[in-house]
């Protein structure tokens, strides 16, 4: 399972915005402190300012600011917004093999486990925002932690 380096780069740039707080960031600051080409900034910049995640202002001032306050970001948002998810409703549809049906639409193993990975990656991923990410690498591994296990713990008993 792979994330998408759109999803990564979009992260990456998210988050040197909101680390730049009310001072706006330009595709060419963005793209140098990234280590990113600017036209693959450009890209990402405006799936995220579609998203409704960023905003931009143009002039002297100029560049691009977040639209919310970080605790308002929700990582789960942000990744559907640059990629989609994991595992969607259609997912069997487009991997159904030569058959116009799935030879295993009735009772899939696989389904299931696709499903059960979503589920638990949508109980950590929505409850983690920009504001989360904002901190130290130790910190954000105990947020990540502390979810993960809550999520793991609550889906096991409610399933």
């Amino acid at each position: 399972m792979k994330f998408s380096t759109q999803e990564e780069y979009g992260l990456r740039c998210l988050l040197r915005i909101g680390k730049a707080n009310v001072n706006g960031l330009t595709i060419p600051q963005i793209s140098q402190l990234e280590g990113l080409s600017a036209a693959n900034v450009a890209k990402i910049l405006r799936v995220l300012r579609i998203g409704g995640f960023i905003e931009s202002a143009r002039g002297n001032v100029g560049g691009y600011k977040l639209s919310k306050v970080p605790e308002e970001i929700i990582v789960s948002e942000v990744l559907a917004a640059l990629g989609g998810r994991l595992f969607e409703a259609g997912f069997c549809d487009d991997h159904k093999g030569a058959p116009q049906i799935c030879t295993n639409s009735i009772d899939c193993s696989i389904r299931s486990l696709w499903k059960t990975v979503q589920n638990l990656l949508d109980g950590v991923l929505s409850k983690m925002t920009l504001k989360d990410l904002l901190g130290s690498e130790e910190d954000t591994h105990t947020i990540a932690s502390n979810l993960t296990d809550e999520t793991s713990k609550n889906f096991f008993i409610v399933n």
